[in-house]
């Protein structure tokens, strides 16, 4: 909880007993990077090991009859054995409080973290927890936040118990499950003998300075505990890829659903691989709370029967709850092929969506027309004679008239239908597509959240062959099988003209290593270019790699003005380019990149020159 201690806010842990307050630990390492800047906020405490007497506000004094608790950096002795704690950040630091907690002979860590969900970080985090007692031996009680931050961060639980490097508890991961509580039996004795085999630690203690105890008349054990068993070791079970996007976004629209106090969700379906994975989400989702209500949760069904306004109603089936919650619409033009029509309303079936199609030539026409009455001039699509330039202006055009009519039938299609409330409008562009800039502005990729937002292509389509695997949508073969397109340009004899890595100039699997090269990576076009003419050097000649880089770059600094209007979304890939909180960069780039390019063309003419093999390290 926030504490105002002498006039500086600290983030802490207030810790009780009894009635009592023991200690008040403030956070003395705040996260202050990438989607957190707690320095916004909160002062760290800088003094290791040092405590002052905190004044208690008089109305807390009326309940616990304490004026002075100590506030700072010290540990809990028990009766039987030492309590410390760390909080969330602490742990991911190089030298971490419990590695001197653990010198100075406390046994038992504790860490209240606020740990948000990545893809594949979920046993980075195991990993730190267990390594914590392994080298040092001792308990590790982790205990991480669940659910929806009320912005783009998921915290997806996975609470432990870790002993002498070895887990003995494991947390559910995602869960509907406002709390959940996890225990396990251990032998403190087991801790002491541990250590004393450590040589190299004990050395270490006898110089370690001590921590202050605040001495607590309690006993975590009793005498009569010799026939308790103890917790054996386990081995943590990890969700697989595809399991995980099935899960974590779709807690996050569910807890999103529930405190927005909406009626549902709009999805423009428009047969493609990314609106059907977001229609896959809300299906997802879908069966995770039909699961929580079969498995007696009150409060999911009790958020269900408010969200429908309907208190009769308990969800069993997730195809029949998906047709509540959910309303999908095909919004063809003359350039939509009667194959996407046909995926996009077998998926609709399939998971049991509330579908509607309808045709937008008419409101397209018209725009247009007012345009060459206004001007004199009609544009035309390049195929037909027109420009480059008529050519997006007439694919933009449709994609933004699909965001005025998601958001009209968000508003009107319950009330259409004599229902109650809105809907949330689901956005469905791809992380990749988003650094590249592949997005048309204020188009129906405008929404209100987007669950695969924060993912890559590549991601998403491991996605979708869960999907059919495990929830046996057959018909997501077919669109797995299809080329990723827009359907904005003219058809070619009744069949897509248009793919969105030719309109790109890239690949989807090169797009997601440019992004992590850019942001994890810290890489600009020179330095990218340094690291890629040798991982791509069995696939590309050096040429080929500057030319690679320099048109990423040109219509990444082009297009990342659009990043500052990109619709909210799940955050679930480090290379995220959300201009937010997670990507703050310029959103004006000089797209030229003079001095950068031309040093990337003076490598290249050094590297063509070269005769014989080379290292590529080694060049400069």
């Amino acid at each position: 909880m926030p504490v105002m201690h002498r006039n500086v806010r600290y983030n802490c842990r207030v810790i009780f007993l009894n009635g009592k307050i023991l200690l008040i630990r403030p956070k003395m390492v705040l996260a202050n990077e990438g989607n957190y800047q707690e320095m916004r906020w909160f002062a760290p405490w800088p003094r290791s090991r040092q405590a002052e007497d905190h004044f208690l506000p008089r109305m807390i004094q009326k309940l616990t009859k304490q004026d002075l608790v100590p506030f700072g950096d010290l540990v809990l002795a028990t009766k039987d054995t030492c309590i410390g704690t760390e909080i969330c950040e602490e742990l991911w630091t190089p030298h971490s409080p419990h590695i001197d907690m653990g010198l100075d002979g406390v046994e038992i860590f504790t860490n209240s973290s606020g740990s948000h969900h990545v893809l594949r970080k979920a046993h980075t985090r195991v990993d730190l927890v267990n390594l914590a007692t392994l080298k040092n031996g001792g308990i590790y009680l982790m205990a991480n936040q669940k659910g929806c931050d009320g912005g783009r961060l998921y915290y997806d639980g996975c609470s432990m118990i870790s002993v002498n490097g070895s887990t003995v508890a494991q947390g559910a991961q995602f869960s509907l499950d406002d709390v959940e509580v996890l225990t396990a039996t251990v032998d403190l004795e087991d801790i002491r003998s541990y250590r004393a085999e450590i040589s190299s630690r004990n050395l270490m203690a006898s110089t370690v300075v001590p921590y202050t105890r605040v001495l607590v008349d309690f006993a975590l054990s009793c005498r009569n505990d010799v026939l308790l068993s103890t917790s054996e070791p386990i081995t943590w079970q990890f969700h697989s890829l595809g399991e995980e996007i099935s899960l974590g976004p779709a807690c996050w629209l569910w807890d999103y659903l529930r405190r927005s106090e909406q009626a549902g969700f709009f999805l423009p379906l428009s047969g493609g691989l990314d609106s059907s994975a977001t229609a896959c989400l809300v299906y997802s989702m879908c069966r995770q709370v039909c699961q929580a209500v079969s498995n007696g949760n009150k409060e999911v069904l009790a958020d269900v029967q408010r969200i429908l306004n309907r208190d009769d109603f308990l969800p069993q089936d997730p195809q029949k709850l998906c047709g509540q919650l959910l309303t999908t619409c095909y919004m063809a033009t003359q350039n939509s092929s009667r194959d996407t029509y046909n995926k996009a309303q077998e998926l609709a079936e399939q998971i049991g969506s509330y579908h509607i199609s309808l045709n937008i030539d008419t409101v397209v026409n018209i725009i247009m027309e007012i345009f060459r009455v206004t001007t004199g001039k009609m544009p035309q699509f390049l195929v037909h004679g027109g420009s480059s330039r008529e050519d997006v202006a007439m694919q933009n055009v449709q994609a933004r008239v699909r965001m005025v009519f998601s958001y009209l039938f968000a508003q009107l299609s319950l009330w259409s239908r004599g229902m109650r409330g809105g809907l949330l409008v689901l956005g469905t562009t791809n992380v990749d597509e988003c650094l590249r800039g592949y997005v048309t502005k204020y188009d129906c990729s405008s929404a209100d959240i987007n669950p695969i937002g924060g993912m890559s292509k590549t991601d998403i389509r491991t996605f979708i062959q869960y999907c059919i695997e495990r929830f046996h949508l057959v018909c997501l073969q077919s669109i797995m099988a299809a080329p990723a397109t827009a359907e904005l340009k003219p058809l070619a004899e009744g069949q897509v003209s248009q793919t969105d890595e030719e309109d790109m100039g890239v690949t989807y699997k090169e797009l997601a290593v440019f992004g992590r090269l850019r942001k994890m990576g810290k890489a600009g076009p020179y330095s990218m270019f340094c690291k890629l003419v040798n991982m791509w050097k069995e696939i590309c000649t050096p040429r080929e790699v500057a030319d690679k880089v320099k048109h990423f770059f040109r219509k990444y600094s082009l297009n990342r003005h659009k990043m500052t209007t990109l619709t909210p979304s799940y955050h679930a890939e480090n290379y995220s380019p959300d201009d937010n909180r997670f990507d703050p960069r310029p959103f004006l780039y000089q797209s030229s990149w003079p001095w950068q390019f031309r040093c990337i063309d003076q490598q290249v003419m050094k590297l063509e020159g070269t005769e014989g093999e080379q290292d590529f390290d080694d060049l400069v």
